[in-house]
């Protein structure tokens, strides 16, 4: 299909590109703006702001919406932690994203890695707020444990797409599972922000979204994000339908009167997108509400 206009960006600064390749380059980082084609890289890494990719750049798991190769990963690096808190650093970063590759051939799948990456970038930088987007670390409460202990500000974990889609979009994923490490964080660290975040245009139903919206909200997912389904390349699934913005508009009022702390909407919003705001408004709202913040 052809894209509509409201989907249409402008070209990236190409001095801006060229300076953060090198700075990656240099320490050796990979971030998912690259391994996933997202449309919002030239965006944001002229702001110097980009989204961390660690446990390497190959995952165990392949999903039909995903550009990052699948295949055999290579060995942890030990260094890499220090290298994201020295790109951390290096850039000024107020708050930073770290996502990872899914990494079911390590036995707590990468957790102790996020866990030592936080780690090193409050040492670095303790005034820099992080949020991770992780895997389902196939459902082991003591991975999310580990990764909880190090305390970051916001414990991602994506729904991607709506429960009738779920086995065909991210076959090797589960969607109760999913639910169940937003469920579980909020047992074991109620201070911590949750957040996740749904693509459309996959197919699914005006229901579906609203189904998959009241799902986060009873296992008390403070922030969600709601995007255009963009397809990366011809190997994977196709674009079911171009969601216009008025109905970006109407999801996000329906998520908000659900209760949702932080909603971000729109065809380009993806769930490292100004990824900042969703602090700044909360703690906001709460050093207004009580005179400090997170009361």
């Amino acid at each position: 299909m052809r894209k509509p206009k409201w989907l249409v960006k402008p070209l990236p600064d190409a001095r801006a590109l060229k300076r953060m390749r090198g700075l990656l380059s240099d320490l050796d980082l990979n971030t998912i703006c690259e391994s996933a084609n997202c449309p919002n890289l030239g965006e944001c890494w002229a702001k110097s702001t980009a989204t961390f990719l660690i446990l390497g750049d190959v995952c165990t798991r392949n999903c039909g919406f995903c550009d990052v190769p699948a295949g055999r990963p290579a060995p942890l690096d030990i260094h890499e932690p220090s290298r994201v808190a020295e790109a951390v650093r290096v850039l000024g970063l107020a708050h930073v994203v770290i996502t990872s590759v899914t990494r079911d051939d390590v036995p707590d799948g990468g957790a102790a890695h996020f866990a030592a990456t936080i780690r090193a970038v409050k040492n670095a930088c303790p005034k820099t707020s992080v949020e991770v987007l992780i895997p389902d670390f196939s459902g082991k409460s003591e991975s999310l444990t580990l990764v909880l202990e190090a305390e970051p500000s916001i414990l991602g974990h994506n729904m991607e797409t709506v429960r009738s889609l779920h086995k065909r979009i991210r076959p090797r994923f589960d969607y109760e599972r999913s639910l169940g490490i937003l469920a579980e964080s909020k047992r074991l660290a109620p201070s911590i922000y949750t957040k996740s975040s749904i693509m459309v245009g996959l197919g699914e139903t005006e229901d579906d979204v609203i189904a998959t919206l009241k799902d986060l909200r009873q296992v008390d997912c403070d922030f969600v994000t709601i995007g255009q389904y963009l397809r990366p390349s011809r190997e994977n699934v196709p674009v079911e339908e171009y969601v216009p913005p008025s109905t970006f508009e109407r999801y996000r009022q329906i998520a908000e009167e659900l209760g949702f702390r932080y909603v971000a909407s729109g065809p380009f919003v993806r769930s490292s997108y100004n990824a900042a705001a969703a602090l700044e408004t909360t703690d906001g709202d709460n050093r207004s509400a009580c005179g400090r913040s997170r009361c």
